[in-house]
C-alpha cells in the first residue's frame, strides 16, 4: 500500500510533467510528445490512485476502464477530421459529466468518508454539480451545433437574457443551501433535494448560455468548456479531499481560461460578456449597417495568377467542410514550382475551434513553418502579390473596422483587403455566422469569387495556373470517348502502384475517387498483395489519404469484378497488371497471379511512361488502343486533368 508522503510526491511529480506536456504542446515541433507525455500522466494517474486507495479488487472499475478505451479506440479509428470540433466538446462535456457525479456522490454521502470539514465539503459538492452541469449540456449544445444537429446560427428566446441571469441567481441559492444540509428536517436541508436543484439549474444555465452561441463564436465557446470541465473536476477533488485531481482539474481549467482570453482578445470580445452568454445573437442590425453585397462577376486574371510571386493562403471553416486541404497543399506546391514564396495566413479564431486550420493543414502535410499567426503575417498582406481565400469570411472582413453596431466590430481581422489580387473561394455570397455583409465581394478591380464547392473552385484555379504544362506532348490523350466514359461510368476500380508512391499522388487519387462518387458511381480501389515496395505498401498511403478501409480490395476479392467494370484507372501500375503474366513463358513474371485490369470496359492508365516493369516484361495493356489510354509524365498532373475533365 502506498503511503500518503509518497503519494503526494507521486501527484507533484505527475503535476509537474503535465505542465511540461502543456509547455511542449504549445509549440508545433513538440506537440506529438507533449500529447503523449499527457497521455502517460493520465495512465499514471490511474494506477496511482489505485494504489493509493487500495481499491485494486473492485471489479467494476476495471469494466468501466475497459469500456471507456474501447469506445476512444473507436473514437480515434472513426471520427473524421472534420468532425474533431464537435469531438472536442463532447470529451469537454463528459469531463463535467464526471465532475458533476463526483460532485453529486459526495453530496449524498456516496462512496466518502465523513470528513471534519463537512461545510466545505457539501459546498464544493454542490459547486462541482452545478458547474460539471453546465460544462455537460453547454458542450453538448456545441457538439450539436457542429454535428448540424441543432441550429448553427445564434438561437435566443423571448427574455434571454433575464432567463438567464435568473438562472445563475437560482443556481447561486442553491449552492447557499449546501450550508443548511443536516441542521433540520425541512426540505430545503435535504441533499437529495439540493442536488436535483443544483443538475436542473446548472443544465438550464447551460442550455441558455450555449443555445445562443453562433460559429462565429464557437472557438471561445471550445476553450471556455474546457476550462469549465477543468474546474468541474478541481472543484470534485476538493470535496473528496484528493489533491491529484485537483491539481490537474486546476491545470485543465486555468490553460482552458488563457486560452479563452487569447480567443477574447483575438475576437475583441470581454469574457464576462460571453459568460453572460451575449455574444453573437443580436445580428438583425448587420444589413442595415453595410448593405447586402452585389453579385461580383470577375473573371480570373490568369497572368496575375500565373506571374504572382508572393503568395499568401488564407484557409477557414469552408475549407474544413468542404475537406479541401489537400487542394490547398497542391495549390501551394504548384505555385512553389512556379517560384513564388508561399505562406498560410491562420485566424485564431478560424474554424471552430482553437487550431483547427493548424490541424486540417497538418493533415495535408503542410510545413509547419509556412504557417503564420496573425500578428506574424499582417503586415505582409499589402506585399502580396496574390492572396487565395479558402472558405473564409468574417476573419478577413474589413467591415470589422468601421461597421459599428455589428457583432465583428472592432474584431482584429486579416488584411487580405490589402493585397494587390485575392481570390475567394467561398461557397457562396452570404454573410458569415456573425451575419456581417463582406465588402471584399464588391471590390471587382481586384478580387474574383469563385463560388461553389472549395474543391472544384480550386481544382478550376490549379487548370488555370498550370494550363501549359497539364499533359505530356502536344495533345491530351483525353478524347471526346473518353470523356463520356469518365461522366457515365457507374463502375469504377482505381489500381495503385510504386508509381503512385513515387509521384505522392495518394490525395490525388483520393479526390478522384470523391468526383466520381459524388456522379453516382460506385469505387473500389484494387490492391495486388506486391504493389509497391513493401507489404501493404498501397493501403498505408491511401490510409494516409483517408480512404475508407471498406473500399480497399485485395486481389482475390475483386479479380472477378473487373469485366463487369465501365472504368478502370491505373495509377503508377506496371508489373501487377500484366496481362502477359499468364502465357508470356519463360519471363520473370510467368504464373504470377496479376490483376485483370484487361477484362474490364475501359482503361486509362496514368504511368510516367511506356517502359516496361520493374520485371522487364512489356506490357499487352499499352497496346490495346481500342479501350485504353495511357497518360504519360507525372501522376499528380495526369489525375488533375482527369479530375479537370470531371468538374467542367
Amino acid at each position: 500500500m502506498m503511503t500518503e508522503t509518497i503519494y503526494y510526491i507521486v501527484c507533484s511529480v505527475l503535476s509537474l510533467l503535465a505542465l511540461l506536456g502543456l509547455s511542449m504542446m504549445s509549440k508545433v515541433t513538440s506537440s506529438v510528445r507533449g500529447n503523449l507525455l499527457l497521455s502517460f500522466c493520465l495512465l499514471a494517474g490511474f494506477v496511482v490512485t489505485l494504489l493509493f486507495y487500495d481499491i485494486f479488487d473492485v471489479s467494476t472499475i476495471y469494466i468501466f476502464i475497459l469500456l471507456g478505451t474501447l469506445i476512444g479506440v473507436v473514437l480515434a479509428y472513426r471520427v473524421k477530421m472534420i468532425e474533431m470540433p464537435q469531438t472536442v466538446a463532447m470529451l469537454n462535456g463528459l469531463g463535467g459529466l464526471a465532475g458533476a457525479i463526483v460532485g453529486g456522490l459526495t453530496l449524498i454521502g456516496v462512496g466518502v468518508k465523513p470528513s471534519a470539514y463537512p461545510l466545505f465539503v457539501n459546498f464544493t459538492a454542490d459547486l462541482a454539480v452545478i458547474v460539471g452541469m453546465v460544462t455537460f449540456v453547454g458542450s453538448m449544445i456545441a457538439a450539436g451545433k457542429l454535428h448540424r444537429l441543432l441550429p448553427q446560427k445564434p438561437v435566443v428566446y423571448k427574455n434571454h437574457q433575464l432567463i438567464t441571469n435568473l438562472l445563475g441567481l437560482l443556481s447561486v441559492v442553491t449552492v447557499a443551501l449546501s450550508f443548511i444540509i443536516g441542521n433540520n428536517t425541512t426540505l430545503f436541508a435535504d441533499p437529495y433535494f439540493i442536488l436535483l436543484l443544483g443538475a436542473i439549474f446548472g443544465s438550464l444555465f447551460g442550455w441558455m448560455f450555449a443555445i445562443r452561441i453562433g460559429g462565429a463564436d464557437m472557438p471561445i465557446a471550445i476553450s471556455l468548456l474546457t476550462s469549465l470541465a477543468g474546474i468541474a473536476a478541481a472543484i470534485a477533488g476538493m470535496a473528496i479531499g484528493d489533491i491529484l485531481v485537483v491539481s490537474i482539474g486546476g491545470i485543465v481549467g486555468s490553460s482552458g481560461l488563457i486560452l479563452t482570453q487569447i480567443m477574447c482578445k483575438a475576437m475583441n470580445r470581454k469574457l464576462m460578456v460571453i459568460l453572460l452568454g451575449k455574444t453573437s445573437g443580436d445580428v438583425s442590425v448587420t444589413n442595415s449597417a453595410t448593405g447586402i453585397v452585389a453579385e461580383n462577376k470577375a473573371e480570373l486574371d490568369e497572368n496575375k495568377l500565373k506571374s504572382a510571386r508572393k503568395v499568401i493562403l488564407v484557409p477557414g471553416y469552408g475549407m474544413a467542410l468542404a475537406q479541401a486541404q489537400h487542394q490547398v497543399r497542391q495549390l501551394a506546391d504548384l505555385f512553389e514550382s512556379r517560384g513564388a514564396i508561399v505562406k498560410y495566413a491562420i485566424h485564431p479564431v478560424a474554424g471552430r475551434m482553437p487550431g483547427h486550420m493548424n490541424v486540417l493543414l497538418a493533415e495535408a502535410d503542410v510545413p509547419y513553418d509556412q504557417l503564420y499567426e496573425m500578428g506574424a503575417i499582417n503586415d505582409e498582406f499589402k506585399d502580396a502579390d496574390l492572396v487565395v481565400v479558402i472558405g473564409a469570411n468574417d476573419v478577413l472582413n474589413p467591415a470589422a473596422r468601421d461597421a459599428e453596431g455589428t457583432p465583428i466590430y472592432g474584431m482584429p481581422v486579416l488584411n487580405v483587403d490589402q493585397a494587390g489580387y485575392i481570390v475567394i473561394c467561398n461557397y457562396d455570397l452570404k454573410p458569415g455566422y456573425a451575419g456581417v455583409p463582406n465588402p471584399l465581394y464588391e471590390m471587382e478591380d481586384k478580387v474574383v469569387v469563385m463560388q461553389g464547392d472549395a474543391k472544384v473552385s480550386l481544382n478550376k484555379l490549379m487548370r488555370t495556373i498550370d494550363a501549359e504544362k497539364t499533359t505530356v506532348g502536344n495533345a491530351s490523350p483525353i478524347n471526346a470517348d473518353t470523356e463520356n466514359v469518365l461522366r457515365s461510368a457507374r463502375k469504377v476500380i482505381l489500381v495503385p502502384g510504386y508509381g503512385m508512391a513515387l509521384a505522392q499522388a495518394q490525395h490525388q487519387v483520393r479526390q478522384l475517387a470523391d468526383l466520381f462518387e459524388s456522379k453516382g458511381a460506385a469505387v473500389k480501389y484494387a490492391i495486388h498483395p506486391v504493389a509497391g515496395r513493401m507489404p501493404g505498401h498501397m493501403n498505408v498511403l491511401l490510409a494516409e489519404a483517408d480512404v475508407s478501409y471498406d473500399q480497399l480490395y485485395e486481389m482475390d476479392a475483386i479479380n472477378d469484378e473487373f469485366k463487369e467494370t465501365d472504368l478502370v484507372v491505373v495509377i503508377g501500375a506496371n508489373d501487377v497488371l500484366n496481362p502477359a503474366a499468364r502465357d508470356a513463358e519463360g519471363t520473370p513474371i510467368y504464373g504470377m497471379p496479376v490483376l485483370n485490369v484487361d477484362q474490364s470496359n475501359y482503361v486509362i492508365i496514368c504511368n510516367y511512361d511506356l517502359k516496361p516493369g520493374y520485371a522487364g516484361v512489356p506490357n499487352p495493356l499499352y497496346e490495346m488502343k481500342e479501350k485504353v489510354v495511357t497518360m504519360q509524365g507525372d501522376a499528380k498532373k495526369s489525375l488533375a486533368e482527369l479530375i479537370g475533365k470531371l468538374t467542367e
